[in-house]
This record gives structure tokens, C-alpha cells and sequence, in this order.
């Protein structure tokens, strides 16, 4: 069944390649207009099959319609390849989801941010220590804690790493649970948590509308920057 929402996306996408300005939407340089050919049908029952779980709607017809990744939000979203007969993510932190628990719903609640503030209230403070080298090894002890509760894979278990923004920030689809086909901001690598991306009234930003919205803004760049694509 065809999905209305991906109607003409692709062509978009080309005719914003056509033109010089693209070149000043982020992460041009890095996509670089370039979309991978759609899945077929079987493609995608093969690559459902091996993960043991049903891709979110819209994304399934993204794969079929628009292409199986490349130009869009950032960097681009990450392609999705059958390599020596499996399939997988490529992209800077595809990695770090586990291909075999996407089954597994992502937590309910989002990751569990209260165990990040209760470890936050044990950051070690420099005038509760004498010596500076005990301060110093207290607080390495402590970083070594953080990382392993901010980085912990029950955190993102049932998403899948789709875009990387720059600076090991990155952005994951959920695949299973309550917050299935939502899209999440991962900013760890600046300490900070994981939290879904909000649109204007509030509402959790589904795939589709994450990567219309990029469009949009990405023409309305190139047009401000001289040129006009044509839909």
C-alpha cells in the first residue's frame, strides 16, 4: 500500500540536489543529496525477519518508497544494508543498538533519568577533600559510574541509531514499546540525556514528520540562499 506521505518526497530530494545552494543546508556536504534505492517488498520481510520485529509504519514505508537511507536530517540518515546475508545499520554509533533486543520494548518511561539524578547528587565536591589527588581520583571513580549508568544498553534497548548530528550526538528510532515510531535526541556525549524531540504543541515527533520537516526547512534554506526547487 502505497503512503501519501512519502508522494513526491524523493523527486524533492533530487531537485534539491540540482542546486548550488543546497550546499549550505547542514550536512550537505556529508549526504550529499544522495538517496539509496527503496527496498522492495522482500527486501524488507527478509530484514524484519532477521531482526524479529516489525519496523514503525512510517519508516517501513520510507525504506519502500523514499529509499533504504542517505540524504536527510544532519548527516543523513543511516542506510540500512544486507551484508554477507545480514542486515544492519552503518553510520557513525549504528552500532550501539542491539540488533538482537529490538524486540524488546524501549522503556516505557524513557531511559530512566532518576537514577542519572540520583548519582548526579554523589558528584564529588572539591571542598569536601583535603588532599587534591584524593578529590581527583574520587572524581575519576565517579565519571567511570556516570558512563557506565549513562550508557547503559537497557537505556536504548528497542531503538535503533538512525542520524548522526556531529560530535558523537546522535538521534535513534524507537522500534518497539509505548514510544514506538518516535524519534529521541541522544546528546550523551555532552552529558546530557537522551530525550525525545518535541513539535511545537508538545507532541513526540514521529519519523515522518522528522524527516518532512527537515525538507522543508532544507528547501526554504536554499531558496533564501538563491535558488527555487522544483516540486
Amino acid at each position: 500500500m502505497t503512503d501519501q506521505r512519502w508522494a513526491g518526497v524523493r523527486e524533492r530530494v533530487e531537485a534539491l540536489a540540482a542546486l548550488p545552494a543546497s550546499s549550505e543546508v547542514f550536512g550537505a556536504l556529508g549526504h550529499r543529496w544522495a538517496l539509496a534505492d527503496p527496498l522492495g517488498e522482500d527486501d524488507l520481510a527478509e530484514l524484519e525477519a532477521q531482526l524479529g520485529v516489525r519496523l514503525p509504519e512510517e519508516y517501513r514505508t520510507f525504506l519502500t518508497q523514499v529509499g533504504a537511507g542517505g540524504a536527510g536530517p544532519a548527516y543523513g540518515v543511516f542506510p540500512v544494508r544486507r551484508v554477507w546475508g545480514r542486515w544492519r545499520w552503518e553510520g557513525d554509533g549504528a552500532g550501539l543498538a542491539d540488533l538482537s533486543a529490538l524486540a524488546e520494548p524501549f522503556p516505557e518511561k524513557g531511559p530512566a533519568p532518576e537514577l542519572l539524578d540520583a548519582l548526579l547528587a554523589e558528584r564529588p565536591e572539591e571542598e569536601d577533600y583535603d588532599e587534591i589527588e584524593d578529590f581527583d581520583d574520587a572524581v575519576e571513580e565517579w565519571d567511570e559510574r556516570w558512563e557506565a549508568v549513562l550508557f547503559a544498553p537497557a537505556r536504548t534497548t528497542g531503538a535503533i541509531v538512525i542520524c548522526h548530528a556531529g560530535c558523537a550526538l546522535r538521534e535513534w528510532l524507537v522500534v518497539s514499546g509505548p514510544h514506538r515510531g518516535t524519534v529521541w535526541s541522544d546528546p550523551r556525549a555532552d552529558d546530557a540525556d537522551l530525550s525525545p524531540l518535541l513539535d511545537a504543541e508538545g507532541r513526540q515527533v514521529t519519523f515522518a514528520r522528522w524527516y518532512t520537516a527537515w525538507l522543508e526547512e532544507a528547501e526554504r534554506t536554499a531558496r533564501r540562499s538563491g535558488g527555487t526547487p522544483e516540486v
